[in-house]
């Protein structure tokens, strides 16, 4: 099998790095710190390919893309996972850089990620293309519009992507996460419910994505919390919300 995957210096993507690569995997990792790509695949068995890169950069994703195809072939699975987070504020004029930045990864890099292999996992009429959305995509988080925004649009984007591709044999696969114990989540100063340690996540992920799963939340009991945010009047939403933890201004992980 061979995993390309985004976001592996850390966090879920180095969870998923270690699980495909003991099940055998070959793999391309991609993440902006060359030091902790390259310390993780010296820990992993198996030979991998390490890309040292920005997703909002489309032209070093598509120049991976090609040497890992060179090298070990049209990959199986793609998994966009590179993401940032942070607090912002719409009052605060200094974090439109942020709300930038967020967007730049979240959305678009999911999207320069899967474009290089489309066409050749297309031809050959099979893989699939994982993207990592969040909950916090199914309902405006306050503090967090821009990381909410950006989750939202992932899941929309990856829903008309999953149409685009219907008949091809390219299955795209949805994955929300819950709160899962990452060091994006560690800064987290507030209560939160039904974490999952990181590990376990990751093969919940890799069950999902290899069953072509269209959408799924892990942990599923943040699955019901998704549907009843989905349910209540936005009256009970907001009265429920003003008084949520949130996360804080400034930090980008």
């Amino acid at each position: 099998m061979r995993v390309f995957l985004t976001g592996a210096s850390s966090g879920i993507g180095e969870a998923l790095a270690r699980h495909y690569a003991a099940g055998g995997a070959t793999l391309g990792l991609a993440a902006r710190r060359q030091h902790r790509l390259l310390a993780l695949a010296a820990e992993l068995p198996g030979s991998h390919s390490c890309y040292a890169l920005d997703v909002a950069d489309a032209a070093a994703l598509q120049a991976a893309a090609a040497d890992f195809i060179d090298r070990h072939g049209c990959p199986d699975i793609v998994i966009a996972n590179a993401g940032v987070s942070a607090g912002t504020l719409a009052a605060e004029a200094g974090d439109l850089p942020a709300f930038r930045r967020i967007f730049e990864t979240n959305v678009i890099g999911m999207a320069q990620t899967f474009q290089p292999f489309v066409a050749a996992m297309k031809a050959r009429g099979s893989g699939r293309l994982a993207g990592i959305a969040s909950v916090a995509g199914i309902r405006g988080l306050p503090g967090a519009g821009a990381y909410s925004a950006s989750k939202a649009a992932t899941i929309s984007y990856l829903e008309a992507l999953r149409i685009e591709l219907h008949g091809s044999g390219v299955k795209v696969v949805t994955i929300a996460p819950g709160y899962i114990a990452t060091p994006m989540t560690a800064v987290n100063r507030y209560r939160m419910p039904f974490l999952m340690p990181v590990d376990a996540a990751a093969r919940r992920f890799a069950r999902a994505i290899e069953r072509g799963t269209s959408y799924t939340v892990i942990p599923w009991q943040m699955g019901i919390v998704a549907r009843l945010m989905r349910l209540l009047p936005d009256f009970v939403f907001d009265a429920l919300l003003a008084r949520a933890g949130r996360k804080p201004r400034g930090l980008e992980l």
